[in-house]
């Protein structure tokens, strides 16, 4: 079962699944060299990326998270400027501090191979790295495999048995979202009232609602970072950042007798595109299950407070701990990669993290609440993911705006019903696992079919 610490995690844009993923990869096998007491005996370290992250991988800053990664830096933690010093003095200088203290050679164009023929048989996105001594004998060598929203295991590792392996198991067990709305209804309680109970098992409550108002604090301020930044956005399509403008016009139109009632799409619009111009800057965002679709949660919360009568702060608790649920269903039950499953897993899924966030704080029963996440996520199937360039701009940025508007009028329509409705959230979930199996793989952050 995936925490509210796994689904939402502060990081460096552009990609959890390019971008953060390898850097905790790199940074876990700099520190196992560290465990083994080896890191005195490297004199290189040669990496080698396979699969989505070879194809894609120089548009998403891959190479620039390894780097990172192998210096010791934490994607929560590292600041974009110094990021981008760490960058040019191992490129320029030919020289790495391995986890900050032991300096070794290196080349980007020669110890970070981009094998674009080859893909790992358990995923597609997959890096191996190789520690060598002065003498060219390898030291330590390590497979990883980076299976979306930045969470990482080893080869031959599975998935669910590593992310449960830290924790107990929770007070509320559930498999699908039957399973939850049936354990919810129960306990007469709501589906943010079981995930708090859970995390609250793992790491008590106080720690959890501190952590809640850090992601929500994290995201108002990306959205805010991204309405006052303009320029050119970096990876050479030269793609113009827009929110600046737009927000500028937005506020002329404001209070105007003139302005029409959908202005408030706008809005919505201008928040998601706010946080995906930031990402695609490479700057710091809420992973919302993924990099690529860190806009859609954070536009739809921000809609909640500045939009909705009665929304406040204290209504993000159960927002982002009902989104919860629906992102760790999707995780475990299909995938939230982009490279395996398309972006219906990514925006699709945010998509519907979102409505039923929505769906919970605007008083939707459990049912509503299931319903509004399955309309989103329907409506995303079959979706591809496929960046022009292999960057995360065209259509990701506006693709979160699209995704959002979605979800709110997901969670209108499962609102304005019953809560029963012939389509389940399961039924949705598992159509989008079948669907991003079938799908070609072109079509799945490849940069082959774009």
């Amino acid at each position: 079962m995936y925490s509210l610490f796994d689904i939402f995690v502060i990081g460096l844009g552009p990609s959890s699944s390019h971008t953060v993923g390898p850097m905790e990869a790199a940074r876990s096998f700099a520190e196992g060299l560290a465990a083994r007491s080896c890191l005195d005996r490297v004199a290189c370290v040669q990496v080698e990326l396979m699969g989505s992250l070879a194809l894609t991988g120089a548009g998403h800053g891959t190479d620039r998270a390894i780097v990172l990664g192998l210096s010791g830096e934490a994607p929560d933690e590292v600041e974009p400027d110094a990021a981008a010093r760490l960058w040019q003095r191992a490129t320029s200088g030919g020289r790495l501090d391995l986890l900050g203290s032991r300096p070794i050679a290196f080349d980007s164009k020669s110890d970070i191979l981009f094998a674009i023929d080859k893909r790992h048989p358990q995923h597609s996105n997959a890096l191996r790295l190789v520690a060598f001594d002065a003498e060219g004998a390898v030291i330590e060598e390590g497979t990883y495999l980076s299976i979306g929203g930045g969470t990482v295991i080893r080869e031959g590792e599975d998935a669910a048995a590593v992310i449960g392996s830290n924790r107990p198991a929770p007070r509320f067990a559930y498999g699908t979202a039957a399973e939850l709305i049936e354990i919810a209804e129960t306990e007469r309680c709501s589906v943010a009232d079981i995930v708090l109970a859970n995390e609250s098992h793992w790491r008590g409550e106080a720690e959890v609602r501190a952590y809640v108002d850090r992601i929500t604090e994290a995201m108002l301020a990306c959205i805010d970072r991204g309405l006052g930044e303009r320029g050119i956005l970096p990876g050479g399509l030269n793609v113009p950042r827009r929110a600046a403008e737009l927000h500028e016009k937005l506020k002329a139109d404001r209070g105007s007798n003139l302005a029409p009632p959908h202005a408030v799409l706008d809005w919505i619009s201008l928040y998601a595109i706010g946080v995906n111009e930031e990402n695609a800057a490479g700057g710091r965002v809420v992973r919302a299950p993924t990099n690529g679709a860190a806009g859609t949660v954070p536009a739809v919360l921000k809609y909640y407070l500045e939009h909705c009568p009665g929304g406040d702060r204290a209504g993000a608790i159960p927002f982002l701990l009902t989104a919860t649920a629906v992102g760790d269903l999707a995780k475990r039950n299909a995938s939230i990669s982009g490279a395996e499953v398309g972006c219906q897993g990514e925006v699709g899924v945010a998509s519907a993290m979102a409505a039923a966030g929505l769906a919970a704080v605007l008083g939707g029963s459990n049912g509503q609440i299931e319903n509004a996440a399955e309309i989103a996520l329907e409506h995303h199937l079959g979706m591809t993911c496929d960046p022009v360039g292999g960057l995360v701009q065209i259509p990701c940025i506006e693709r979160n705006a699209m995704g959002a508007v979605k979800a709110i009028n997901a969670a209108s329509i499962a609102l304005k019903g019953s809560g029963a409705h012939h389509v389940s959230l399961d039924t949705a979930i598992e159509t989008m696992r079948q669907t991003g199996r079938d799908m070609s793989e072109r079509y799945k952050e490849t940069s082959l079919g774009g």
